[in-house]
């Protein structure tokens, strides 16, 4: 049997909303460890782009894209999520790469 990996609360804590992303920031201050500093970028990238996307479509007025914008979102925080229960590090579809690099700030 494997030994439990230390950061899998903190990475599933990211994905529990963006102020559970906040929150797994914190919690990943001391010690710091690599496997939730990973899924806290993954999970902050899909909150980040969710809500950007959100406030675009609305100040844009097309709400009828709100539906895929929730399936997609749904889709890439699933994802995120099941990589983090099963101490994965693969990264998203199409933007995980770009999340590694863009949130170097999040150590």
């Amino acid at each position: 049997m494997s030994k439990p990996n230390p950061g899998k609360t903190t990475a599933i804590v990211a994905y529990i909303t963006i102020v559970g992303c906040l929150i797994a920031i914190t919690m990943n201050l001391e010690p710091k460890n690599a496997f939730a500093r990973f899924h806290i970028r993954q999970a902050f990238g899909i909150h980040l782009v969710f809500h950007v996307l959100a406030i675009a479509l609305t100040f844009m007025g097309i709400v009828y894209l709100s539906i895929p914008l929730y399936l997609f979102y749904l889709v890439l925080w699933g994802y995120g999520f099941l990589q983090a229960l099963n101490e994965k590090t693969q990264p998203l579809p199409v933007l995980g790469s770009y999340f590694q690099k863009w949130f170097t700030f999040i150590s």
